[in-house]
């Protein structure tokens, strides 16, 4: 492409997985977010539960200060609390529903345009209907509950499918299911959307363009990053955001071309988005003695060498 990504989208990094010693809500939050703010590479960053409010108070002001597009994954917290959208106790449901509730003030507090969400565990191929049911009635209590706090933006829950047969083991899944079941929650509440991962398309068994078509419709959020499939002994088998060309990773610097291929033309790149503009963020994480810097510089040369192939 002869313009930069940044005149068809924001570039994101996933603030918490590139630094993984503050996912848990504490750490040094603060210090490792500025690293990021100060990069003009990055127009947008993903944050995750901070349990500190004077924290909150101070990232959301060097946010916006910067100028930065904020995204909230509230996938972390809810693995953490072991918490289950598509739990079929009603009461676990319910305490899962209520604790994310707590996740959209913190977002809306950050500043946030998207909150990311996942299913849960699949319970298996006998209760997934059951389960399925049940996280499509927490997908819309959470989108009314983000539309009454809603103020002068609204916060669209955006869905991010996992794998369901690998590593997380979710109940979405599929891509086409996923899809399906936003379209679903989008026929009443126009503040839900789907999120994509590259990471996950090789996990799912699908392919790249068959993945992107089928999410396009409600896709308003995308991740890119590298998984291991082949080697369970690898230590960034499964779900682990291994940084891109990593021995024994499944994507690389033509898988990446390919994914932006297809976003640019199943018109990813031209739709009205919660965000000002599109956004497209890494999640990579260091493995064993790698650096956060070294692994942030290694995505951005990927992604821009994958860009200047299309």
């Amino acid at each position: 492409m002869q313009e930069p990504l940044a005149s068809y989208g924001h570039v994101g990094l996933v603030h918490h997985m590139a630094y993984p010693q503050v996912i848990s809500g504490e750490g040094p939050i603060l210090e490792t977010l500025e690293a990021i703010a100060l990069d003009p590479f990055f127009a947008a960053v993903e944050v995750t539960r901070m349990k500190d409010s004077g924290v909150r108070k101070q990232a959301a002001a060097m946010l916006s200060v910067a100028g930065m597009e904020v995204v909230f994954v509230a996938v972390p917290p809810l693995l953490q609390e072991k918490l289950s959208l598509c739990d079929l106790s009603a009461a676990k449901r319910k305490k899962a529903v209520d604790f994310a509730r707590g996740m959209i003030d913190q977002a809306y507090e950050l500043g946030a345009s998207i909150m990311v969400v996942a299913s849960g565990p699949d319970p298996g191929e006998a209760q997934r209907a059951a389960a399925t049911g049940a996280f499509t009635e927490s997908l819309k209590e959470l989108c009314r509950d983000a539309q009454e706090k809603a103020g002068a933006s609204m916060l669209s829950i955006s869905v991010e499918n996992f794998d369901q047969k690998v590593d997380k083991r979710f109940l979405l899944g599929p891509t086409k299911a996923a899809a399906d079941l936003v379209s679903g929650v989008y026929a009443e509440y126009s503040n839900v959307g789907l999120t994509i991962d590259l990471s996950h398309q090789p996990l799912l068994g699908e392919s790249i363009a068959e993945m992107v078509l089928n999410a396009v419709e409600h896709l308003i959020h995308v991740h890119i990053g590298n998984c291991v499939v082949g080697d369970k002994a690898h230590a960034g088998y499964g779900d682990k955001h291994p940084r891109f060309g990593c021995p024994g990773g499944a994507v690389g610097q033509e898988e990446l071309k390919r994914f932006l291929e297809s976003l640019v033309y199943a018109g990813y790149f031209k739709k009205s988005v919660p965000t000002t503009m599109p956004v497209v963020s890494f999640e990579v994480r260091p493995m064993a003695d790698e650096r956060p810097e070294w692994v942030i510089a290694n995505a951005k040369r990927a992604l821009t060498q994958a860009w200047a192939r299309l």
